[in-house]
């Protein structure tokens, strides 16, 4: 009898230890779910502050979205981007971009050494905390359920409209809410129903949508639900009122950027600036105008030359493709060669009497056969007649890229100087048909007396910093242009 009552208890206990187990696997299931099991869990190579700065630029990993990062009327902007622009200057690094298509690529690109930093907004969880190392949080915040308001909401009191919406997540039990699988919402969701002690329905949707796409989703009555950051719901509230964002479905949560787990100076370093940052008003004045600002959101997001829109970049691109085709050009590089000159500004002038798109000198048009430098099409005419007439003084250069290059230094500077920076570059034993790291260095060096008075010089003086960050810049911006905006991109007339 002994016997079989022990057999009985063993039994008993067997059970529960087996549902112990299997519920702990559930439990350690959940708190995964928010990482794919393709992400590479540990870094693949060693690239510290140390080896960082030796490259000279700092690599930034992030996504392309309405608040993060995007290009607004030919400018690169973004609260992410407006700060990883200042912290690279405070390394004194040159910033680079990299764009990934959703959050499993995040991690992989940071730890197969694509990029040193994710520059994106992370809740920081247990689970990523295994695969990257979080910085200090960039600010709080909370999920809340984005729902849509009924249609004609306007027209019915306020305690009618609160009857059709979810107001406890308790009501979620049974519903379907849309999320993108490896995101904390996701995550979120699945600890939502631990907490209420029912299931929700949680689709998943594809890693590259972005929280706005999806909200925009719930905007046109595609998905009754999703989850997101308050401080991005409220934004896309502002140009979508239909949108109720009232309910709360999680506590503060610690949103932060992330490094290798193998990184510790970097880590060290960033931490240091975003702690000194949170003390100056630069920081919340950045994080009002992407999140608080509803009027210049509401008024981005309307224009057509918002890049995540219609893929253009001013009003100008139709004749601006015309003409890069003329050169040869890709007409991204000439749209940013453009804002250069004149931030797409028609009216521009500059001291020295050069006006227009492209900042022609009245007499160089007249040289040109261009009598109206006012006209934008005229202007941009005479523009790259006179890059072209640049381009054709360096036939000895061979690589193209830096070919491009020393033609816009010329056509900034003047071909002179570029010639002077030149015979110095080759006077010192480099390479003077290589602009970068070779020619750029010495046309630095002819706003110093040292330099600009050597015999090779033949036209003297000059601000060797205007051409240098000329060429830069426009290579900079070019680049971002490349990445958000698509090199056939739908036509623009004026």
């Amino acid at each position: 009898m002994a016997h079989h009552y022990a057999s009985k208890t063993y039994l008993y206990s067997f059970f529960v230890l087996l549902f112990l187990i299997l519920a702990g696997c559930k439990n350690e299931a959940t708190l995964g779910t928010s990482l794919n099991e393709s992400i590479l869990s540990e870094p693949q190579i060693e690239h510290d502050l140390e080896e960082i700065k030796a490259d000279g630029k700092l690599s930034v990993i992030t996504i392309y979205n309405s608040t993060g990062y995007f290009i607004y009327r030919g400018k690169p902007m973004g609260f992410e981007y407006e700060l990883v622009e200042r912290l690279a200057k405070s390394l004194d690094l040159e910033l680079e971009i990299k764009v990934a298509k959703d959050i499993d690529q995040l991690f992989n690109m940071l730890n197969r050494g694509e990029g040193d930093l994710i520059a994106y907004g992370l809740s920081i969880t247990e689970a990523r905390k295994k695969v990257i190392a979080f910085t200090n949080p960039l600010y709080l915040t909370h999920q809340v359920l984005v729902q849509r308001k009924p249609s004609n909401w306007r027209k019915l009191p306020g305690y009618k409209v609160k009857q059709q919406l979810i107001e406890d997540p308790v009501d979620l039990i049974g519903k379907k809410v849309h999320v993108r699988k490896n995101s904390s919402y996701y995550e979120r969701l699945h600890n939502l129903e631990e907490e209420i002690g029912g299931d929700i329905n949680i689709i998943t949707l594809p890693g590259e949508k972005t929280t706005d796409e999806i909200i925009k989703m719930v905007v046109d009555d595609s998905i009754d639900f999703t989850i997101s950051d308050d401080n991005v719901a409220s934004i896309n509230q502002t140009y979508y009122p239909i949108l109720d964002i009232e309910t709360q479905v999680s506590f503060s949560q610690r949103i932060a950027w992330g490094v290798r787990s193998n990184s510790p100076s970097l880590l060290k370093k960033v931490n240091d600036w975003v702690e000194r940052s949170k003390k100056q008003d630069f920081y919340y004045v950045i994080y009002d105008k992407y999140f608080k600002n509803k009027k210049s959101y509401s008024r981005r997001i309307k224009s057509e030359f918002y890049s995540k829109n219609e893929g253009k970049i001013s009003e100008y691109d139709s004749i601006i493709k015309t003409n890069a085709e003329r050169i040869g050009w890709d007409w991204r590089l000439l749209s940013s060669l453009v804002y250069q000159e004149s931030r797409f500004k028609p009216t521009e002038k500059s001291w020295a009497g050069a006006g227009g798109l492209m900042q022609v000198m009245p007499a160089t048009a007249k040289d040109l056969g261009i009598d109206d430098i006012h006209n934008p099409s005229e202007n941009l005419k005479a523009g790259v007649l006179y890059l072209e007439q640049m381009r054709d003084k360096f036939n000895k250069v061979t690589d193209s890229v830096q070919k491009i290059k020393f033609t816009m230094a010329a056509y900034n500077s003047g071909l002179g100087h570029v010639r002077d920076a030149q015979r110095l570059t080759k006077a010192a034993g480099e390479n003077h048909l290589v602009w970068d790291d070779h020619v750029e260095d010495f046309m630095l060096k002819l706003s110093s007396r040292e330099f600009y008075t050597k015999p090779q010089v033949k036209y003297g003086f000059v601000r060797g910093r205007e051409p240098f960050l000329y060429v830069k810049e426009t290579f900079l911006r070019y680049d971002h242009y490349r990445v958000l905006i698509p090199l056939h991109s739908p036509e623009t007339s004026l």
